[in-house]
């Protein structure tokens, strides 16, 4: 009897076995590689600085009881999208104690506002902040501080003696009378000694003046962050009884007092 072959069939193990094994950590070690790339390789976008306001100065004149406060500044833009909406100004006397503020445009670099003026023989101590704004949120703010002297009309006796002259001898003394003391100028924009730079100056140039052209340019250890001097110098004139308009002895030999004298006595005889 003939034998009846058995067939058995085995299942090969081959190379498709081996891929669909591998196909997995494959695919793992290149989307890990994509990523490390990703981030190691991509550009880096560098974060956009704020918009920011520099150069803040102020320009102060008195006007009747109140200071009229011009204030000035610069934008800078940093590179990019950003870019400011509008600016916050804000002027300040006493620590903030009496402040006005007010909102420009971003194409405006200036703006005028008025705080109260201090009463004579006082100073007005005050700042000037400037914020720029993007997307409705408020930048850091650039402060400057200034001061404003107000002086005092007959604080000493050569303040309210009027000087002496041979015209004044001549005249009888109920005429040589004072009736008023003027000081000019009425009241000045004072910057701060920031550090004492001016003080150590005057200290070390015992002999020289600190004026390059009186209270209006100092030299530049006596120039404040305003760009205005940091000292002032005021001259007391008198008006007699009589009506005559003379130099007290403070001021009699002070060349700059000479000049302020003249240019007050054509103003008011005007």
């Amino acid at each position: 009897m003939a034998r009846a072959t058995k067939v058995v069939d085995i299942e090969p193990v081959g190379r498709a076995g081996g891929c669909r094994r591998l196909v997995v950590p494959t695919l793992f070690l290149i989307a890990a590689g994509l990523a490390v790339w990703y981030f190691m390789f991509r550009p880096q976008k560098r974060p956009s600085a704020p918009v920011e306001a520099t150069d803040v100065r102020s320009s102060i004149l008195q006007d009747g009881d109140s200071l009229r406060i011009a204030v000035d500044w610069r934008l800078v833009l940093p590179r990019g999208p950003e870019l400011a909406e509008s600016a916050r100004v804000e002027v300040g006397v006493n620590d903030g104690e009496i402040s006005q503020v007010a909102t420009v445009p971003a194409h405006e670099h200036s703006d005028t506002l008025w705080v109260p003026a201090p009463e004579p023989g006082q100073t007005a101590s005050g700042y000037s902040c400037v914020a720029p704004m993007t997307r409705g949120r408020l930048s850091r703010e650039n402060c400057t501080p200034w001061q404003f002297v107000r002086p005092a009309a007959g604080t000493t006796k050569a303040d309210s003696a009027p000087a002496g002259g041979a015209e004044g001898k001549k005249r009888p003394a109920s005429a040589a009378r004072v009736s008023r003391i003027v000081v000019q100028p009425a009241g000045m924009q004072v910057d701060l000694d920031l550090n004492g730079r001016c003080a150590t100056w005057q200290r070390q140039n015992p002999g020289r003046s600190v004026w390059v052209t009186v209270n209006q340019q100092a030299v530049q250890e006596c120039t404040g962050p305003n760009g205005k001097p940091t000292v002032a110098q005021f001259c007391a004139f008198a008006v007699l009884a009589d009506g005559r308009r003379v130099k007290t002895l403070s001021s009699e030999k002070v060349e700059y007092c000479d000049e302020l004298f003249r240019e007050w006595s054509e103003e008011r005889t005007a």
